[in-house]
């Protein structure tokens, strides 16, 4: 894979300069896709037409387009040189990216129970950004990133880990409330309880904004900070859109509850 890496960049300063490019493109992305969203929901689930192509089915899509971000970066730390991987810092911030794209892509897939089909737009977007990503996120961190050796206890560390564990309790725990919200043999759509989803509507999403924000205040990068902010953007817009479908749809619907922030917004 180095050979490859050799053939796309001439320097290892041309490849970081394509990394840093990457990520200011993201952030680009994250505008665009703010406006766009302001006129349409994300094509998934509840909201998803056949303007956008043929629909895949939930696992199925799932499983392939969060594939990438897993098996793409697996490579990068098996077949290139990987500078930086013994490094405590960078070990860290790897093993957080993993640990959600494990759960992602290898568990929550198959727990999905009768998941509505996605358009193929969405899966072909999600693969895609998932390659893109993943390839920016951990080539940046186990070739580039450089870190002083106290990192790992500077406030900044240890306050987005944190914010990275619980970011990451909230999404699984949301996820098993929501796959439990119907007994065997039912159908329809019911009010979640429980967790955080007694104080917002998008407690997944909530869950996911919090831990990439605290993997971007762990990371201190360009890469990780435009990765939080391209993920808070879509998963905002589908939390605001729920909670007006949630408040249309139940007429008892807790008027308490916000869409995303609690007792905020």
């Amino acid at each position: 894979m180095d050979a490859l890496l050799s053939l796309l960049f001439s320097s290892e300063e041309e490849e970081l300069y394509m990394l840093d490019r990457m990520a200011y493109l993201m952030f680009l992305m994250a505008a665009c896709t703010f406006i766009t969203l302001l006129f349409e929901n994300v094509p998934y689930g509840r909201y998803a037409t056949s303007k956008y192509g043929f629909p895949v089915n939930a696992r199925f899509a799932w499983f392939v387009q969060e594939l990438p971000a897993l098996l793409l970066p697996l490579c990068l730390l098996l077949w290139t040189s990987s500078s930086k991987t013994s490094l405590l810092p960078n070990q860290l911030l790897i093993a957080m990216y993993f640990l959600h794209y494990v759960q992602r892509a290898c568990i929550y897939p198959f727990l999905i129970r009768g998941g509505k089909p996605t358009p193929f737009a969405s899966f072909a977007l999600a693969f895609v950004f998932c390659c893109y990503n993943g390839f920016m996120q951990i080539r940046y961190l186990s070739h580039y990133a450089e870190y002083p050796a106290y990192w790992v206890t500077h406030p900044c560390f240890l306050i987005g880990s944190v914010l990275w564990f619980v970011g990451w309790f909230i999404n699984v725990q949301s996820d098993h409330i929501l796959r439990n919200l119907r007994k065997p043999g039912e159908t329809g759509y019911k009010v979640p309880k429980g967790g955080m989803f007694e104080y917002v509507s998008g407690a997944n999403f909530l869950g996911e904004i919090t831990e990439w924000a605290g993997f971007a205040l762990a990371g201190h990068s360009v890469h990780s900070a435009a990765f939080a902010i391209f993920t808070a953007v879509v998963l905002a817009s589908r939390a605001v859109a729920h909670h007006k479908w949630y408040l249309a749809k139940f007429e008892d619907y807790p008027k308490s509850r916000k869409a995303l922030i609690p007792f905020l917004f």
